[in-house]
């Protein structure tokens, strides 16, 4: 089944600091590892693969629609970030791996970088906890698909804080 993306280009550009210039090719592919790690891990697969059909059939009803809207888009920007800062500035050429450098700037620290990416963790994880506390009062009577993954499905994550790795 073809996995429709819950945000485009314009809804990271408008709500992140990634500047219009950029080629969406650079952070594509980052919206679509975010959401099916991040996004799909929260959902729970039955109920994401309900709402990726709906969109691409165009038949989101108004509670996918809100649900869409106003809590799945504001995770999926800032898992979208966490995911693409690390890479935002390396790009693999025939010529191997580059680092690009700005004539007016200078390439953040890797410190610097770990800062941004933690605060977009905060920010997706402040959206994390609003769609659980969401779905723990609406899955019942809105969202049953929620409740109905099978054993080779992802059940819905309760826990919207990232508390580091475990090795």
């Amino acid at each position: 089944m073809a996995t429709a993306l819950f945000i485009n280009r314009t809804d990271l550009v408008r709500n992140t600091i990634i500047n219009g210039d950029v080629d969406t090719d650079k952070f594509i592919q980052f919206i679509r590892i975010s959401q099916q790690m991040h996004i799909q891990n929260y959902m729970g697969t039955a109920l994401y693969d309900q709402i990726s059909a709906a969109i691409t059939a165009e038949t989101l009803s108004a509670d996918e629609t809100l649900l869409l809207n106003d809590y799945i888009q504001p995770m999926l920007i800032h898992f979208s970030m966490v995911d693409y800062l690390p890479f935002s500035s390396v790009e693999l050429r025939n010529g191997g791996l580059f680092k690009h450098t700005a004539e007016n700037g200078t390439s953040p620290t890797t410190n610097e970088v770990d800062f941004l990416v933690q605060k977009h963790r905060n920010f997706a994880e402040f959206y994390t906890r609003r769609f659980i506390d969401y779905m723990s009062f609406n899955a019942a009577s809105k969202f049953p698909k929620y409740w109905e993954n099978q054993n080779n499905q992802m059940y819905p994550d309760m826990n919207a804080t990232f508390t580091g790795w475990v090795l």
